[in-house]
């Protein structure tokens, strides 16, 4: 995500913080390389041009030329101007009414129906009962996608019955949501290749009939500027209240989350980054700016950790660390843990400094972590209980064994056992600054 944007930008800051004095023609030389890369990134050109105005203003202040460390200040006019770009604070769902309607529009292939599921999984998770509504009556596939969905999410669906029309579905799946006390109710709609007159009137109607209190458009990040134009003509024809942003994980430009806000000063909610159903990130402006400008995102890491991470199993591995008691049992609970977090590279992304390292090597070290992941699993899953319990009983015989049992090779168990002993190793050492620190404020 925004991987051609970031490396560029990280160019143009690097030369700024060399300089130890900066002059107009400074700011206006680096401002003119940032607005090449937004263009480059596909952000919209009158976007572009207004984000480089509202800097250059920022910038060619007494204060800024005359500042300690100048670099810096322009770089941190640059992410004030991001985050301003992006909608400036975050944005949610109404949510207050029960029950509250959702309508998710959006056109052919943004993946909205997938969208929907992974929505009404996030909604499960935070106990709210939801009920998915087929609503795209043209396209046979889409209800069934639909239902496929909506089991996987465990939440309840309401099909369209023989004959009904779109509207007929949101009347009947509104009383039904209100007399089965539904906290939320999501329905998706019909998409088309294009917006035509056709599918207006038929939004139009259904927004008349359930009264939606959220209209969000699902817009696929990758089409680029074109994204503001479908932004702009969804929200022309039925009013939008927010929108969701699909394929950010694959879209290497990212112009659209630059410009559609800008343009629409509709408020993005939500951003899809992959394909399974957790892999749907609340839009925080702020955050965003940062990972775009190489600053990472520590909070959403953390935030996904807490959300992802067992705290019964976290809070007994904490007890058994501190007792220098941790086992094999505990490094594979941990393996499989950090698998929740989602892939290195969308890690890499979230941690200050990492877009500093090649793309490619980038893909090389988390290429080799999920090879030697999927190995170090598999080797303690062919251990016995015993084994993982008492990891000194593993001798030469054992050790084969396992290699064999796990499809792998001894010197692969060698190199789990070696991290694993590391790892203690670093316990121990933890656990004498922990004494000395107690020892200290007592």
């Amino acid at each position: 995500m925004f991987d051609n944007l970031s490396e560029s930008l990280e160019k143009t800051f690097k030369n700024l913080r060399g300089y130890g004095k900066i002059s107009e023609k400074n700011v206006k030389d680096a401002l003119r390389e940032v607005r090449m890369s937004l263009l480059e990134a596909d952000v919209h050109v009158d976007v572009a041009k207004q984000f480089i105005a509202n800097v250059r203003e920022k910038c060619l202040g007494e204060e800024v030329l005359l500042a300690v460390k100048p670099g810096e200040q322009i770089v941190k006019r640059i992410h004030e101007e991001l985050v301003a770009t992006l909608g400036g604070e975050r944005s949610d769902f109404f949510l207050n009414a029960r029950p509250a309607m959702t309508m998710l529009l959006g056109l052919h292939g943004a993946g909205k129906t997938t969208t929907c599921g992974k929505l009404a999984l996030r909604w499960k998770k935070e106990d709210k009962k939801v009920l998915l509504v087929g609503c795209d009556i043209r396209r046979p596939a889409a209800v069934d996608q639909l239902a496929v969905l909506a089991d996987q999410s465990g939440v309840d669906m309401l099909r369209p019955e023989p004959g009904e029309t779109v509207p007929q579905i949101g009347r009947r799946a509104r009383e039904h949501a209100v007399r089965n006390s539904y906290d939320m109710v999501i329905f998706d709609t019909g998409g088309r290749f294009q917006i035509d007159e056709e599918l207006v009137d038929e939004l139009a109607e259904l927004k008349k009939m359930v009264e939606p209190h959220n209209i969000v458009l699902v817009l696929d990040a990758a089409i680029g500027q074109e994204s503001v134009n479908v932004a702009s003509r969804f929200n022309e024809a039925v009013g939008l209240t927010g929108l969701i942003l699909t394929k950010l994980d694959g879209d290497a430009r990212g112009g659209a989350a630059l410009s559609v806000q800008s343009v629409t000063k509709v408020p993005i909610h939500l951003i899809g980054v992959g394909e399974k159903a957790e892999d749907l990130e609340v839009f925080h402006p702020d955050r965003l700016a940062s990972r775009i400008l190489g600053m990472g995102d520590v909070v959403t890491l953390v935030e996904k950790a807490q959300e992802n991470f067992d705290e019964k199993e976290m809070a007994g591995m904490q007890k058994r660390l501190m007792r220098n008691q941790l086992n094999l049992e505990d490094f594979l609970v941990q393996l499989q843990q950090m698998k929740k977090l989602g892939s290195m590279d969308k890690m890499f992304e979230m941690l200050p400094g990492a877009s500093k390292i090649p793309k490619d090597e980038r893909a090389k070290i988390a290429e080799q972590s999920q090879t030697q992941s999927k190995k170090f699993e598999a080797i303690i899953q062919s251990m016995t209980i015993e084994e993982r319990r008492k990891p000194h009983m593993l001798k030469a015989s054992r050790r084969q064994r396992i290699a064999r049992g796990s499809g792998n090779k001894v010197s692969d168990v060698n190199a789990l056992l070696k991290q694993f002993k590391q790892a203690q190793k670093m316990t121990k050492k933890l656990k004498k600054v922990q004494k000395k620190l107690l020892r200290f404020s007592n």
